[in-house]
């Protein structure tokens, strides 16, 4: 039996930083193959996946969730995707008021594993991580003034993850605000 931590899982609504686990590339990865086969079998156009948020920033703490995109093509039905997410055990939660984007979440509500947002591949949505990750990746000083952020808040804001959230949103727009212009 193996003593390692689990490397994923948070209760919903909490908010508990991990220190960078060299797993979760891997874990996404795994994840990744297993849409991508369903979509597959079920006759669909695939579909773009990505790693984003702070589990795809090697070095970054994170809470224990994989956010994943799930890209369509600009006017792709998106029903018949969420119909295969929802047989592989992802439960929809709609929009949460983020326009052009539906999202489906993985694991019990005592141990969320993975958020798996479907959106339009090259939308603003998509842009905005995209950007947001590869600017972390790209810039040590950059992603440990973000990790600091994210250490205060969490401090704070250990039960209210909609703070925790809203308190890092001016830095995570002043990052994205390139791809906007």
């Amino acid at each position: 039996m193996s003593t390692e931590p689990v490397p994923l899982g948070l209760p919903r609504g909490t908010v508990r930083l991990a220190a960078s686990d060299p797993r979760w590339p891997g874990l996404f990865a795994s994840e990744a193959r297993r849409l991508a086969e369903a979509v597959h079998q079920a006759g669909l156009a695939p579909l773009q996946l990505e790693h984003v948020g702070s589990t795809a920033v090697p070095g970054l703490v994170a809470k224990p969730i994989l956010d994943m995109l799930a890209g369509t093509s600009s006017g792709a039905a998106w029903q018949p995707y969420i119909a295969i997410f929802v047989a592989l055990g992802y439960e929809p939660r709609g929009p949460q008021g983020v326009a052009e984007r539906e999202l489906l979440v993985l694991g019990a509500e005592t141990a969320r594993t993975h958020h798996l947002n479907l959106v339009v591949a090259g939308g603003r949505f998509w842009r905005d991580h995209i950007v947001f990750r590869d600017r972390l990746r790209g810039d040590p000083a950059l992603a440990g003034a973000y990790a600091a952020l994210k250490r205060d808040l969490a401090l704070r804001h250990a039960d209210n993850r909609e703070a925790y959230t809203a308190g890092k949103r001016a830095f995570v727009d002043d990052v994205s605000a390139d791809v906007r212009r």
